[in-house]
């Protein structure tokens, strides 16, 4: 873990190096009229923010999209994101910084994603009367916002020109700090990014050559130590089932703690490999393997689609439990750990009776097995996922409807 810190913190370090020389010779190059400036803490947020991104490239093909991370997880992944006309790490938060980027830059909206409050830039988009929102937002009592020594922090919620927050307990906590008419309760743009997702499927060959004689089949994604400790026991039980496991971190230490615990597994890398050999008549050995490791990044989206059951990781750990909605939209069940309650959409999906929490190995196998022994149940429980994402979808629209009244 100490290796990986030390790995983000170099890229976070090394991402900035000459930062704005680079801003300055981006744009630069000509002048650019409408240009949109997202800014998302890391992948997650991203993921938020790129419904909204695209509706308005598809609305407003002309204008440009700036895009930027503070985190490396985020930038990393998405640099080579083909719907940013830029991506760039957001240099640090202080006076100086943000005058500088607003005048190289010089949007005419910005954009901040669910969690990202860096005064400095909210206030300079303030100052310079430009429009600026916060989409899909989140609030708790607990935050500093809300307390007596809060004041700093209520000063940036000032600095907005709209929030649109994802459920009523954040627009009452805004509306008791006094803001009412700025505020939208519009959802999360999440559901309808997972909802495109899915309606963009496509099969992916080796996976499908892999679950060819698979009746039962448990899809895991985003599984740490913690979620795989509780999971083998199950797959070791039923060598007759088929188990795709997506590991959130994939260092090849990683990869290998999973071969060691998973009982005939073998990584999606040599899999492929052993299915061209085969192609090309090469003879090789067999094995009998009824676990996938999945060792590359951008797959697990569509794993869930292949899944009888899914399981989400994250929820054994401190961090709480990883995105549930890319298992849900598929119509299936969704299981996770003790560690949710940061999470509206885990809340929710359990209230609908889509997923299902689970404290141990022994609550994991009664959960496994009703819903696999239980026809009718399945299926109620497929339904009830499904019928919750769909139902949810909608907020990059409304979102929108602000956009335009600014683009036109």
């Amino acid at each position: 873990m100490i290796g990986k810190k030390n790995e983000k913190a170099k890229l976070w370090s090394e991402g900035r190096i000459g930062l704005f020389e680079k801003l300055e010779k981006a744009f630069s190059k000509q002048h650019h009229h409408n240009i949109i400036w997202v800014h998302c803490a890391s992948l997650g947020e991203f993921e938020q923010g790129r419904p909204l991104i695209e509706a308005i490239k598809a609305k407003y093909p002309a204008s440009k999209i700036l895009l930027t991370f503070f985190s490396p997880s985020g930038y990393e992944v998405s640099k080579n994101y083909v719907g940013a006309d830029w991506v760039f790490y957001l240099p640090m938060d202080n006076p100086r910084n943000a005058k500088r980027f607003y005048s190289i830059v010089n949007p005419n909206i910005v954009i901040f994603i669910k969690y990202e409050f860096w005064y400095y830039y909210l206030q300079e988009a303030k100052q310079r009367n430009i429009p600026l929102i916060l989409v899909s937002g989140v609030f708790r009592e607990g935050q500093a916002f809300f307390k007596w020594y809060g004041s700093f922090k209520r000063e940036m919620l000032l600095f907005f020109t709209h929030l649109f927050v994802q459920n009523q307990q954040s627009f009452d906590l805004l509306g008791s700090t006094g803001l009412t008419k700025n505020v939208t309760l519009s959802g999360d743009t999440r559901f309808d990014r997972v909802i495109t997702i899915a309606a963009q499927f496509k099969p992916i060959p080796e996976i499908e050559a892999f679950l060819s004689n698979a009746q039962k089949i448990i899809v895991a994604g985003s599984t740490w130590l913690e979620d795989d400790n509780e999971l083998y026991h199950y797959a070791k039980a039923h060598p007759n089932f088929y188990f795709i496991v997506a590991p959130h971190d994939i260092q090849q230490s990683r990869i290998d703690d999973c071969l060691s615990i998973y009982p005939n597994s073998i990584t999606f890398s040599d899999w492929k490999e052993e299915q061209r050999r085969i192609e090309e008549g090469i003879q090789i050995e067999k094995h009998t393997y009824n676990t996938l490791i999945i060792n590359n990044v951008g797959m697990l989206s569509r794993l869930y689609a292949y899944a009888t059951i899914c399981f989400v990781g994250g929820g054994f750990g401190n961090d709480g439990v990883h995105n549930v909605l890319e298992a849900a939209v598929y119509g299936k069940p969704v299981i996770f750990g003790p560690e949710y309650s940061k999470y509206q959409e885990a809340t929710q999906l359990i209230q609908h009776k889509g997923g299902f929490s689970i404290e141990d190995v022994f609550t994991l196998e009664s959960t496994m097995n009703n819903l696999i022994e239980d026809s009718v149940f399945y299926s109620k429980t497929c339904k009830a996922a499904s019928n919750y994402v769909n139902n949810m979808a909608g907020a990059t629209k409304k979102v929108m409807q602000w956009v335009d009244k600014w683009m036109n």
